[in-house]
């Protein structure tokens, strides 16, 4: 049985700086996108969202009439501890060299207090092989976040970290990967309907 999964990047917040485990609201006044979004997704879908407050309202946003699952913590953003919040030329001017290696060679270099890419990788992985099992044969839309969506992308085409990053994922995307007997597969990437 073949499992469809519907990645789904929240609203923008608008900020400019890196935005983690803050919980920053969405904004979700693009009701025309959200529409288009809802629309796109499959009708019988099971929704599910971290729980992070911006990917929760886009979730109720394009949810419609599906059947909506519990939020899921282990599906959140990066963790990107004290670089939380800060943009890149503010810890630039002080980690210049760990800021580089976290996003141009991304693996094991964490943020102070944060999480490498190699551990959010395996936090939302198992998060998503749950969901899977939970609900095999079923198509999930997972409203989530732009890192969180690249563990995924990452996984389905067997990338290396720094070829998942030259991936778009702009807000109110759709990413489509499945699961099934033959592994898994990616189709359409970063689709704005």
């Amino acid at each position: 049985m073949t499992t469809r999964l519907f990645l789904v990047r929240h609203g923008p917040t608008h900020a400019k700086c890196m935005v983690g485990w803050s919980d920053l609201p969405a904004d979700l006044s693009d009701t025309a996108a959200l529409k288009r979004l809802s629309d796109y997704l499959p009708a019988d879908a099971l929704i599910v969202s971290s729980d992070l407050s911006r990917a929760v309202e886009t979730a109720s946003a394009i949810q419609g009439s599906r059947q909506r699952l519990p939020h899921v913590e282990a599906l959140r953003e990066i963790h990107f501890g004290d670089w939380e919040l800060r943009t890149w030329a503010e810890v630039d001017a002080e980690d210049p060299d760990r800021i580089r290696a976290y996003w141009e060679t991304p693996g094991d270099v964490t943020p102070p207090g944060g999480e490498s890419w190699n551990q959010v990788c395996n936090r939302v992985n198992a998060a998503i092989d749950g969901l899977i099992i939970a609900n095999q044969g079923r198509d999930l839309v997972v409203a989530g976040h732009f890192g969180q969506i690249l563990t995924q992308i990452q996984r389905a085409e067997m990338l290396t970290a720094e070829e998942a990053f030259a991936h778009r994922i702009d807000n109110l995307s759709v990413s489509e990967i499945a699961f099934g007997s033959e592994g898994w597969r990616a189709g359409v990437i970063n689709h704005l309907p």
